[in-house]
């Protein structure tokens, strides 16, 4: 994943939208969120006439919005980082500091997970999404999360930003990559959470 991506288009009407008519605004939002099930469902295979019947949209309408596939997987990946910004900040403000750095990672590794279809397909095209870029970017929001485990002894005191960020990405990063089952990654955020949290709690 990363912030360098085509026609970044969150779907909850913000900078990719902005300007947009309310109609067009819904259209768009129900176009993400019918391809967002398509290239889930059917890989490569999935076609921009399908994402257009599933979003209850014409043809014409979807290329107005994404004149290319590649545009239209690329607004996927960038309405992703927007809605875990998002997601990070309201932790930050409301989350439990016992559970909300935790309930974050497991958040980003199972949309990696889900966001490989999509990621897969861009890369035919050459266009590559390293995990590094908006893992860094959410660097203060984490920290604030991390500090605030470790102010309730939830995180060992000897963590830092970098490890928790370099974790992240390579957890991330494999579960993009790889062909992880929910099992699989389970088991390795229980492995890592383990290293993260104080010897009495884990």
């Amino acid at each position: 994943m990363s912030t360098d991506r085509p026609s970044a288009a969150p779907r909850d009407g913000r900078p990719a939208s902005q300007g947009l008519r309310a109609d067009a605004r819904r259209n768009r939002a129900r176009i993400l969120d019918a391809a967002e099930a398509v290239f889930a469902e059917k890989g490569a295979s999935a076609s921009t006439e399908e994402v257009a019947r599933r979003a209850g949209v014409a043809i014409g309408t979807v290329f107005r919005h994404f004149p290319t596939k590649e545009a239209l997987l690329g607004a996927l990946v960038g309405d992703l980082v927007e809605r875990l910004g998002a997601e990070v900040e309201v932790l930050v403000a409301e989350g439990d500091p016992t559970t909300s750095l935790f309930t974050f990672f497991t958040g980003m590794v199972e949309q990696a997970a889900a966001k490989k279809t999509v990621v897969d397909l861009l890369a035919t095209s050459g266009i590559d999404l390293p995990v590094a870029k908006p893992v860094h970017a959410l660097r203060q929001p984490i920290e604030a999360l991390l500090t605030r485990a470790q102010q309730v002894g939830a995180v060992r005191d000897d963590v830092r930003i970098p490890e928790v960020l370099a974790l992240l990405t390579a957890v991330c990063q494999a579960a993009l990559r790889g062909d992880w089952d929910q099992d699989l990654r389970t088991r390795t955020l229980t492995v890592v959470f383990d290293g993260l949290r104080p010897l009495g709690i884990r």
